[in-house]
């Protein structure tokens, strides 16, 4: 017995060893998986986070070329030039972002969880706040001469001169109590009245009691009015510069079941849920924006129903004549205040629920109105670079407080706009077929900073411009993503710079507007490893094919030397859907780029299409997925892969496609809906059923299910699984709150009941969304590589 179970376990042993020698020996790339799956340990750890000093003087950035278990501080001086690691209490001390006052003579920062004022005037720092509780959004008030910070659910303002702190609001949770000492029935009220009128005491207590209470009723108009939550969330509060008014937005969330994502290797080894997100088509947050007078002590409500176009239907509605749709609270998103310099007017951005429309209004405070200033209306959804749906949106006022400026996509790129707001005069500062990003006004007042891709849609160079638009004047000229910060006086920009072979690194320039001098920018930190570097990286080509709708789709292309070309191909399909990767940087999906390097060594084309969906390409190109996810984002990799066939002799029959998350959902769709194109496909954590899927990506490009079952149905790969040909590998972490495991579970029931056979499935205990662990990653990409191997290649 022993002799066999010593049999059984050398078998069992060499077993694994030829699955390893297999997989190495088909790989005739001087890479391994193994090791570009080393992520950082193999390629470098990568610099990030620049930030100056107020001074201009040094910058600071996270690094880590010791190799450390994370990423330190790292300071680069001007004039010495040299690169030093910031120590522990250096880096407590050192000021985070923050506010300035006009002048720029003052400072306001919160940093870990306390306020800071500095006044550069006289070097002067000041912590205005020790506390165990979170102090957080200070700014300048009342000429400069108090500053005002949330703390917890409060404003509290500070005196610079006296020190003095103040309570501005009380806001209070739960509801305002109705309960009064005097029965409202009848019959008690009845009992209470004759029992004061026949005995003296209780009616000598009772009076007592009642100038008792008028003396607190007048106790309380010396401190701040109590306004009730009644179980909302406050999401923002802000004191007008002249203190008279606190402008507030509740938000109140809807009931929603909530997901349960297992945990089943856990440090206690029992099976732990992870409570994650609900599911899209949960009834939308309502939001109320309230302005409260604290001279008349009057909070009230701001009507938003108003608003140009708030009543709106959308027209998908359309096909559904049987359906009544209700477009109750579509205000989603109140955001602000965004004063101007002088303080005299503010306005707020308010988003629908729906996500089809946008409104920039002024506000009127003493009659709490607001006034539509400019309305963005868009079929599909709002969006693109600084106007999306997730972050504080780029806008402000101009330096005159007459204008404002915010970025539209009214010509079918996101660009820069001026307005008046008396006379609603509306300006395009910058035109063209490219989009503009992050947009800063100079110190001077005289001219735009801004990103932008005119020269090419994947690359990223920064801009000057007049204040006023007109010809702009190109600074930085390496090609590919200069991710700049520039300095506060305006002569220096440090860059995060990246080509497409070569990873991030710190880079300094001079402004040559300012300095008058035209110099090349400095390499300040070298991070990748010997490894890296002794491999040479292929700098893919960038393309452009046609569509069958006569769109041109930009494309890395990767191709191999004619002596190893297998006359096999592969299609990559990037994730997130709005995301760009067909560009000349150093791209996100970094272990994918070395792992098309592998291929090419190996013969493969590779071809990584920026699909209808992605981002750098203007508004038609981002909405060209609505209601219908699968439709022209799957045609673009078909029309790929036709690319291939005719202009780069790729055999029709040696077709593979794969891809994470949204790529993994295109890859799914195009093994079900295209099996005569692709005959591999490996599909990473892919949606299977946008309708599982969370509400705020979703809703934005299908709706919802209940109101937009069409769109859920034609995007949904679960109702295309019976098309399934080709031979389809899954890989999927268990622990994935993003897009849940349940997804390929629920497929898997699916693929088991249609009878399919030619399908595998690799599950990740240990894995979320994105991968972390080299193992993982080693054994997910060895799979897809074997993948390939085997049935575009005939090798196994």
């Amino acid at each position: 017995m022993q002799k066999f179970l010593y049999l059984i376990s050398f078998m069992l042993i060499m077993n694994m060893n030829i699955i390893r020698l297999v997989s190495q020996e088909n790989n005739i790339s001087t890479l391994s998986i193994e090791q570009i799956m080393q992520g950082p340990k193999f390629v470098g750890n990568l610099p990030d986070y620049i930030k100056w000093a107020d001074n201009s003087k040094q910058f600071y950035f996270y690094w880590n070329p010791e190799n450390a278990l994370s990423d330190s501080l790292y300071s680069y001086d001007i004039e010495t030039g040299e690169t030093n690691k910031v120590d522990f209490d250096t880096e407590w001390d050192l000021p985070s972002r923050g506010v300035y006052n006009v002048d720029r003579t003052k400072k306001l920062y919160s940093k870990n969880g306390d306020i800071f004022y500095i006044d550069f005037t006289n070097s002067n720092k000041i912590q205005v706040t020790n506390t165990l509780d979170r102090e957080s959004s200070p700014k300048f008030v009342l000429n400069d001469s108090k500053i005002v910070f949330r703390q917890d659910n409060n404003l509290y303002t500070w005196d610079i001169q006296s020190g003095e702190f103040e309570q501005v609001t009380n806001f209070v949770t739960g509801s305002e109590s109705t309960k009064s000492d005097i029965p409202s029935d009848l019959k008690e009220r009845w009992l209470y009245d004759d029992q004061l009128r026949l005995s003296s005491v209780l009616a000598k207590k009772k009076e007592k009691r009642d100038t008792g209470k008028k003396i607190t009723e007048k106790e309380k108009l010396k401190r701040p009015m109590p306004i009730y939550l009644s179980g909302k969330r406050l999401m923002w509060a802000d004191l007008s510069p002249d203190g008279n008014y606190v402008s507030y937005v509740f938000m109140k969330r809807s009931k929603s079941k909530r997901t349960d994502v297992p945990n089943y290797v856990t440090e206690l080894g029992y099976t732990e849920n992870i409570n994650a997100r609900s599911k899209v088509g949960v009834k939308p947050a309502k939001y109320e924006f309230h302005i409260y007078s604290r001279k008349l002590r009057k909070t009230t409500e701001v009507d938003l129903k108003k608003l140009d176009g708030y009543d709106y239907i959308p027209e998908y509605t359309q096909d559904y004549p049987d359906k009544k749709y209700e477009n109750k609270d579509r205000i989603s998103y109140v955001n602000g205040l965004y004063w101007s310099s002088n303080g005299e007017n503010a306005f707020i951005e308010i988003k629908a629920n729906d996500h089809k429309d946008r409104w920039i209004a002024l506000v009127n405070f003493e009659d709490a109105t607001v006034k539509t200033l400019e309305h963005q209306h868009d079929e599909a959804w709002i969006g693109g670079p600084g106007i999306g749906w997730y972050s504080r949106d780029e806008m402000g006022w101009m330096p005159d407080n007459e204008r404002i400026w915010f970025k539209s996509e009214k010509t079918g790129y996101a660009h820069l706009y001026v307005m008046n707001i008396k006379k609603g005069k509306k300006k395009a500062v910058t035109k063209g077929e490219f989009e503009v990003y992050n947009p800063k006004i100079s110190n001077d007042k005289q001219y735009w900073y801004y990103s932008s891709n005119e020269t090419y849609p994947g690359d990223r160079q920064l801009y000057r411009m007049s204040i006023d638009g007109g010809k702009s004047e190109q600074i930085t000229n390496m090609m590919g993503n200069n991710d700049v910060r520039i300095s506060p006086d305006e002569k220096y920009i440090a860059i995060r710079y990246s080509y497409s072979n070569k990873p991030w690194e710190v880079y300094l320039m001079k402004n040559p507007l300012v300095s008058g001098n035209e110099e090349e920018a400095k390499q300040i930190t070298h991070s990748t490893t010997t490894d890296f570097e002794s491999y040479k990286w292929r700098d893919p080509h960038n393309i452009t094919f046609m569509a069958e709708d006569g769109a041109n789709v930009h494309a890395r292309l990767y191709v191999p030397e004619s002596n190893v070309k297998n006359n096999a191909a592969v299609i990559f399909v990037h994730g997130a859907g709005y995301l760009q990767n067909a560009h000349k940087w150093w791209s996100t999906y970094y272990h994918e780029y070395m792992f098309h390097n592998i291929l090419v060594d190996n013969g493969y084309t590779v071809l990584d299409i920026d699909y209808r969906g992605s981002s750098g390409y203007g508004r038609d190109w981002r909405t060209a997925i609505y209601r219908h996810m699968g439709g022209k984002d799957l045609s673009d990799q078909v029309d790929g892969a036709n690319y291939l066939i005719k202009g780069h002799g790729i055999d029709p029959e040696k077709i593979g496609i794969y891809g994470g998350s949204y790529g993994g959902f295109i890859t799914l769709m195009a093994m079900f809906k295209a099996p005569e194109v692709f005959k591999a496909g490996a599909a990473i954590r892919s949606v299977t059923d946008w309708s599982h899927y969370n509400n705020g990506y979703t809703s934005q490009i299908l709706n919802t299910p209940v109101t937009d079952s069409l769109a859920y149905v034609r995007s949904s790969p679960m109702y295309y699984a019976d098309g399934l040909q080709g031979n389809l590998l899954i890989l999927h972490g268990m622990i994935d709150d993003n897009v849940h495991f349940q997804d390929v579970v629920r497929l898997s029931q699916r693929l088991i009941e249609l009878g399919k056979k030619n399908w595998e499935m690799a599950i990740y205990p240990v894995e979320r969304h994105g991968f972390t662990e080299p193992s993982s990653w080693t054994d997910e990409y060895t799979r897809i590589f074997n993948l390939f191997q085997e049935y575009l290649n005939n090798k196994k």
